[in-house]
C-alpha cells in the first residue's frame, strides 16, 4: 500500500545504522524515502538501494542537523522531489563513553548539538506542513540510557541529551496533537551498529547480554519495525508515548 507521502530519516547514511534498517521498513510499508546524511555519498547510496530494492522513490540528501541553513535546504530539495512530508524520523545521533568527570566542555557541548539542537532543528522545519496538512509522525531516538541513568554504553552528557528528547517528545505531542500530528519516542536499549561495533571487548558485550532476559542484544531491525508501526496511519492515538526496545534489560 502507496502512502503517497514521504518519510524523512535523519542520519540514514550508515550501511548497518538503525536509519537505513527504518529506510527500509518504511519503504516496505509503501513510505517514498528521503534519507538525510551528513554523508552526502553515502545518503544518495542507500537511497539507491532502497528504491531498487523497495520500488518507491527515494531520494539522498546532504544535511548536517545542527545547521539551520543545511536543514532548511535538504528539506525544501526533499519536498521538490518527493510527495508530501509525512513522517520525520529523527535519527541522527552520536555517543560517547567520557565519564562525567573526564568530559569537556567542548564534548559535552557537541553531543548536545547533534542529538538535541539538531531534532529541534528538522522538528522546526518540517512540522508546519505536518500540522498544516492535518497528519504527521514525527518518532525521536531516545535511548534506554536516559531511562536508568547510563550504564550502557553512553555516559552522562549521551544520557542528558538523549533524555532532554523525552521532554522535547512529550511536550511536543501536547501541542500537536490537535493538528492531527503524533510525536513519539523510542529507547533502544543494546544494540548491534556501527556506533558500538568494535568499540565494546567482549567480555564487557557478553556480561551486558547475560543481563537481558531475551539473550541477545538487539538489531536494528527491532528497532525499525516499532518505528514503523508508529508511523502508520492507524497509530493515531498513540502519542506522547515511550517504547522500550531493550529485550527485557530494563524494566519500569
Amino acid at each position: 500500500m502507496t502512502q503517497n507521502r514521504t518519510a524523512v530519516i535523519t542520519g540514514a547514511g550508515s550501511h548497518r545504522g538503525i536509519g537505513q534498517a527504518t529506510a527500509n521498513a518504511l519503504a516496505a510499508a509503501g513510505w517514498h524515502i528521503a534519507v538525510l546524511d551528513i554523508d552526502e555519498a553515502s545518503a544518495k547510496e542507500r537511497a539507491a538501494e532502497v528504491s531498487r530494492d523497495r520500488g518507491v522513490s527515494a531520494f539522498g540528501v546532504a544535511c548536517d542537523v545542527t545547521d539551520v541553513d543545511q536543514v532548511d535546504a535538504a528539506t525544501i530539495t526533499v519536498e521538490s522531489e518527493l510527495p508530501p512530508i509525512g513522517a520525520l524520523v529523527n535519527n541522527a545521533g552520536i555517543t560517547s563513553p567520557t565519564r562525567f568527570l573526564d568530559v569537556t566542555d567542548d564534548e559535552w557541548d557537541r553531543i548536545f548539538e547533534v542529538n538535541v539542537r539538531g531534532s529541534y532543528l528538522m522538528t522546526k522545519r518540517v512540522a508546519p506542513g505536518l500540522a498544516e496538512r492535518e497528519f504527521g509522525r514525527i518518532v525521536n531516538l531516545s535511548s534506554v540510557s536516559a531511562e536508568r541513568g547510563g550504564g550502557v554504553f553512553g555516559g552522562v552528557a549521551y544520557s542528558a541529551a538523549k533524555a532532554a528528547l523525552l521532554g522535547f517528545s512529550r511536550a511536543l505531542a501536547r501541542e500537536l496533537g490537535p493538528s492531527g500530528v503524533t510525536v513519539n519516542s523510542v529507547a533502544p536499549g543494546l544494540v548491534d551498529t556501527d556506533i558500538t561495533a568494535g568499540k565494546l571487548v567482549p567480555e564487557r558485550k557478553e556480561a551486558m547480554v547475560a543481563d537481558i532476559p531475551t539473550g541477545r542484544a538487539g538489531t536494528v531491525a527491532d528497532v525499525a519495525d516499532v518505528i514503523t508501526f508508529l508511523c502508520r496511519p492507524e497509530s493515531s492515538y498513540l502519542t506522547g508515548v515511550t517504547y522500550d526496545i531493550n529485550g527485557g534489560s530494563h524494566i519500569h
